[in-house]
């Protein structure tokens, strides 16, 4: 798995780019707290564009930083999720809470 962050604002972006599970989601979860926590963000945008598999490792993991956006008087919010892993974040319910966003600038609009 491999990350890309960058900010814009106040916001950090994560680009994902491999598998998203139980092997992964621990060093991820350090590295996007790390970063938002290092640089004082408020808001979390998840770039889900490369993002191949996911498990339900992954679902704790948008859960987790959900509830640390919100923590900061913030919002997570998904982008570019593929068919697949929509259906996942569909049938787990998270969808209900956050929204997915075709695009970067679409969900910073809606910040």
């Amino acid at each position: 798995m491999q990350l890309n962050f960058y900010i814009i604002g106040k916001t950090l972006v994560v680009g994902f780019s491999g598998e998203l599970d139980h092997h992964t989601a621990e060093n991820i979860r350090k590295e996007i707290d790390d970063y938002f926590d290092e640089k004082m963000l408020k808001n979390i945008i998840l770039d889900l564009d490369n993002l191949n598999f996911m498990d339900s490792s992954g679902i704790g993991l948008i859960l987790g930083r959900y509830k640390k956006a919100m923590n900061n008087d913030g919002k997570l919010l998904l982008v570019n999720a593929s068919n697949r892993v929509k259906k996942i974040l569909e049938m787990s319910g998270i969808t209900k809470i956050i929204k997915i966003y075709d695009s970067v600038n679409n969900a910073l609009d809606n910040i």
